[in-house]
């Protein structure tokens, strides 16, 4: 059957001005990501783009020039903007969420799980979320190994999803009825974040169940603490840290001093379900810890290098054990990765995540912003561990049914003890 021809015409000027604007704001956007300083990459750190006329007027001209924006990819937009203000069934569509679709359609076709465009409202919640308050449920969540699930990592303590028995590696199938199948890690969350006292309902899927978990949990305020730390038989020092903010090097210091004062002969150091975090505040930590040398450092497509290095004026001197899992990732990588390459500890527990790149988020003077994966990052001896994660020193495979069964015992935990107190003889 012949199908009916689309011809393309000019609409008038509301039209062609709105495809044009369309074209023109991805086209900055992009523009202005591309030559935005990348001196400030990091994992939850923030740059503002200010341009001077002078630099602005290069963008337009850069932007004339470029050969994305040609009579065919104008003519293609606006044949699909007539046609779905011709033959869409409904009336009511809202132009700000085409143009926001098609600045997250850009950057999801980069097929990066981990570059994606924020609203000016999920760019606000983000930068909430990494000074530790926010309204939600109370899960660190990350990417699952396939990069096409949420996955929590962790509950945060006295939070609803603690209260809700969520479990560390519980996949999150569906939010409120809708597939997270696909969906950016911001957009996962963004789902699951809202008004204080408001109901959202999480369906899980646990490898430990034949069939998936239907929890309903109300959003609450959570305050998320990063750092805990306490002294455990046998003067070994034991200081969990579940995700790298900008409060974690101040609370780090603090459990370390803690603990030392304590009469801490041997630590433990817990990154487990950690997901990672901000590059400035594993680095601050790391500086706390190793000898003088390099901590890591990370190359772009260019080969440009920046390296992050530590005086060693701090070097731990003490037994060091650190707890690693499957979901350790990321920033919790950099620091275990460091430890390991400079012997400085021992590593517990199962193989890493393996996230070995890096993302640089760049707001943008509407308010959104863009979070673009920028390098790839090294540990000291040159090592990126992209795609295959940390191998521990001593393989320790997690009981669940022990962990939460009626025991409650975390044997991890325990064969890190074992471990330590073995080095601390």
């Amino acid at each position: 059957m012949e199908q009916p021809s689309i011809k393309t015409t000019n609409k008038g000027n509301d039209n062609s001005s709105f495809v044009l604007g369309l074209i023109i704001g991805i086209l900055v956007t992009l523009l202005l990501a591309a030559l935005a300083i990348l001196g400030t990459i990091l994992f939850g750190k923030f740059s503002s783009l200010t341009k001077g006329s002078e630099e602005n007027a290069k963008l337009e001209e850069l932007l004339e020039n470029n050969d994305l924006v040609d009579e065919q990819l104008l003519r293609k937009l606006s044949s699909i903007e007539e046609i779905i203000d011709k033959y869409y069934y409904q009336d009511d569509l809202d132009e700000a969420v085409l143009s926001e679709g098609i600045y997250r359609g850009v950057l999801d076709a980069v097929g990066d799980p981990y570059t994606c465009y924020y609203s000016e409202k999920e760019l606000k919640d983000m930068l909430e979320n990494s000074e530790g308050v926010y309204y939600g449920i109370g899960a660190y969540v990350t990417l699952d190994q396939t990069g096409m699930y949420p996955m929590i990592t962790a509950p945060i303590a006295g939070s609803p999803a603690e209260e809700a028995d969520l479990r560390p590696g519980d996949i999150i199938y569906e939010i409120n009825g809708e597939a997270t199948y696909g969906k950016s890690l911001d957009a996962a969350v963004a789902m699951m974040r809202g008004k204080e006292g408001t109901e959202v309902e999480v369906t899980i899927a646990r490898s430990t169940e034949n069939e998936y978990l239907h929890v309903t949990l109300v959003r609450r305020r959570v305050e998320a603490p990063t750092v805990t730390g306490e002294m455990l038989e046998d003067n070994i020092g034991y200081i969990q840290i579940t995700q790298f903010s900008e409060v974690t090097v101040e609370q780090f210091a603090d459990a370390l001093a803690t603990v030392r004062g304590s009469g801490m002969e041997g630590l433990i150091i817990d990154l487990r379900a950690n997901p990672g975090g901000s590059l400035t505040s594993v680095i601050g930590i790391a500086r706390m810890l190793l000898p003088e040398g390099l901590i890591m450092y990370t190359e772009d497509k260019n080969g440009n290098r920046e390296e992050y290095k530590c005086d060693g004026r701090r070097e731990f001197d003490k037994p060091l054990v650190v707890l690693v899992d499957g979901n350790s990732a990321s920033a919790s990588e950099v620091l275990a990765g460091a430890i390991k390459d400079y012997e400085l500890g021992t590593l517990v527990g199962t193989t890493t995540f393996g996230k070995g790149i890096v993302q640089t988020v760049l707001p943008l003077k509407d308010g959104s912003g863009i979070k673009i994966t920028t390098s790839s990052y090294y540990s000291p001896k040159g090592t990126n561990i992209h795609g295959t994660g940390i191998e521990p020193d001593v393989v320790c495979e997690f009981d669940s049914e022990a962990y939460y069964g009626e025991e409650q015992f975390d044997n991890q935990l325990d064969c890190a003890k074992e471990v330590l107190k073995e080095m601390m003889k």
